[in-house]
């Protein structure tokens, strides 16, 4: 007997404020922009993309453009869907290394 593998999802678990949150707050401790911008569009995905396109004024292709693995949004796109999403960053200083 095969198994069928099926492709994961994240955007199916991310069902509350809190996951969302713990799931991007992993992201930014990766320090690596292109995975912070992937998971936003994930965070976007589970939101509904045309919900957060017409809180934004983006096109749905622009969003899932700038936020796929190989996009690269800009500065105030990446704060305009995070207003959005109601997700907020805060900078602190950086420990000594």
């Amino acid at each position: 007997m095969t198994e069928k593998l099926t492709t994961f999802d994240p955007a199916e678990h991310l069902n509350s404020d809190q996951a969302i949150a713990d799931f991007m707050a992993g992201a930014f401790e990766t320090n690596d922009p292109g995975f912070i911008a992937h998971a936003l569009g994930v965070v976007a995905r589970a939101k509904g993309m045309t919900q957060i396109a017409n809180q934004t004024g983006l096109s749905r292709e622009q969003l899932y453009r700038s936020f796929s693995a190989e996009g690269n949004p800009t500065l105030r796109t990446t704060l305009t869907v995070m207003k959005a999403l109601g997700i907020e960053i805060s900078a602190r200083r950086a420990a000594a290394h």
